[in-house]
C-alpha cells in the first residue's frame, strides 16, 4: 500500500495518468499479488500430507517440546541460532504461559527452556502480521525476567534471556535478510546498555534451500515448507533434520492427534483466504473511494479503510464461530481491546 500512495503523486502532478489510468493499472495487479503472495506463504497448496506443518501452534509445542526427541531437536535449533553461547543442555519452564501478576495482562509464549547456566529461551511462532509486534515481544520477553527475580535472587543481576520470533511473514518486505537480532544499545556510540536481553526474528519464508545456504537458512526453509515435501532433501543431512522430519512424519502421528491436525489445517487455510479476501477486498474498495475523493491522499485514506472494515468483518465472524480472543488478534491484527469491543456489540 505505502508503495502504491508512493508512487501516485509524481504521476498526478506531472499529469501522466488519470485516475481511469491508475484504476486500469491496478485493478488486475494488486489482488493477483496478494494472492500470489498469500498461497506461496501461507497455504502450501500442493501439501503432499507426508509432513505436518508444525508452524501450527499446538504442533510446534509438540515438535519441540512434547514428542520423542524434542528437547534434542531445541537443543540443536537453539545452538544454530545462538552459536556464542554454548548452549549445552536445557530443560523446559513450568511456568511459561502464565503472568505472576493475577490482574495484569496474560500472556501465552509457545515454549519457554533454560540451559544449565539459567540462561532464558522463549520462542514463539508467529502467525501473522499484527500491530505493535516488536512490543508484544518486548512484553513476553519480560517475564522470563520477573521470573528469576522472583525466584530468590538477592540482586537485578538476571540470566540472559532471548526471545525468538519465527516467523510466517516479514516485516522486511524490501529485503532479502531472513534473520533479524536486537539488543539494547546507547544509539550514537553503540554501546551495550546491556548483554542480556536479545531479540531474535526468523522470517521463514524468505529462507531458501540454495547452494551456500547457512544452517540456520536450511532450518528456516524446512520450518516453512515441510507440509509441501514429499521426503527429506538430500541437501538436508544432519541431525536436527533427521529429527525435524522424524517430529512432523504424520505416520507417527496418533489417529486422534491426525484428526486434530486435520482440523486445525483446516481453520488454519479457511482463517487465511478470508484475511486474504479481506485484504483485497480492501485494495479495491480503497481505490473507489481514493478516486471519488479525487486527489491521492484520498485513494491512501481509503484503502486504508477498506482494509479495516475487511479485518473487523472478519473478526466478527470468527467471534460468531467461538474463536478464542487471543487467535482473533493474532490472525486479523486487531488489539483485544477492539476485538472485546466487537463481541459486545
Amino acid at each position: 500500500m505505502n508503495s502504491i500512495s508512493g508512487r501516485l503523486p509524481n504521476f498526478i502532478s506531472a499529469g501522466r495518468l488519470s485516475y481511469d489510468g491508475i484504476l486500469g493499472m491496478f485493478r488486475p495487479v494488486v489482488p493477483e499479488a496478494a494472492k500470489k503472495s498469500f498461497t506461496m506463504s501461507y497455504c502450501h497448496s500442493e501439501d503432499r500430507g507426508v509432513f505436518a506443518n508444525i508452524l501450527l501452534d499446538k504442533w510446534f509445542k509438540r515438535a519441540f517440546k512434547e514428542y520423542g526427541n524434542a528437547k534434542r531437536l531445541m537443543l540443536l535449533f537453539l545452538q544454530a541460532l545462538i552459536p556464542e553461547r554454548e548452549i549445552v543442555s536445557i530443560d523446559y519452564a513450568s511456568e511459561e504461559s502464565t503472568n505472576q501478576n493475577p490482574d495484569g495482562k496474560s500472556i501465552r509464549v509457545d515454549v519457554e527452556c533454560y540451559d544449565v547456566n539459567g540462561q532464558r529461551f522463549v520462542v514463539e511462532v508467529q502467525q501473522g502480521e499484527q500491530h505493535y509486534f516488536y512490543d508484544r515481544a518486548v512484553f513476553n520477553s519480560t517475564f522470563a525476567v520477573q521470573r528469576q527475580l522472583q525466584e530468590g535472587i538477592d540482586s537485578y543481576r538476571f540470566q540472559p534471556v532471548y526471545f525468538i520470533g519465527i516467523m510466517r511473514f516479514s516485516l522486511h518486505e524490501d529485503s532479502e535478510r531472513f534473520l533479524y537480532r536486537y539488543m539494547l544499545t546507547e544509539e550514537e556510540s553503540g554501546e551495550k546498555m546491556t548483554d542480556d536481553l536479545h531479540y531474535i526474528f526468523l522470517e521463514v519464508p524468505k529462507c531458501r534451500l540454495r547452494q551456500g545456504s547457512s544452517l540456520i537458512e536450511k532450518i528456516g526453509y524446512v520450518l516453512d515448507n515441510l507440509s509441501s515435501l514429499e521426503e527429506k532433501p538430500a541437501e538436508l543431512d544432519g541431525e536436527i533434520f533427521d529429527l525435524l522430519f522424524l517430529s512432523a512424519n504424520l505416520s507417527n502421528f496418533t489417529p486422534e492427534d491426525k484428526i486434530k491436525y486435520q482440523n486445525d489445517v483446516t481453520t488454519d487455510r479457511d482463517i487465511r483466504n478470508q484475511i486474504a479476501f479481506a485484504q483485497d477486498k480492501g485494495y479495491a474498495q480503497g481505490i473507489r473511494q481514493g478516486r471519488e475523493e479525487g486527489e491521492a491522499k484520498g485513494m491512501e485514506i481509503g484503502m486504508e479503510k477498506g482494509i479495516a472494515q475487511g479485518k473487523v468483518e472478519i473478526a466478527k465472524a470468527m467471534l460468531s464461530q467461538g474463536f478464542a480472543v487471543s487467535t482473533i488478534v493474532e490472525l486479523t491484527g486487531l488489539t483485544p481491546e477492539e476485538v472485546e469491543a466487537l463481541s459486545k456489540g
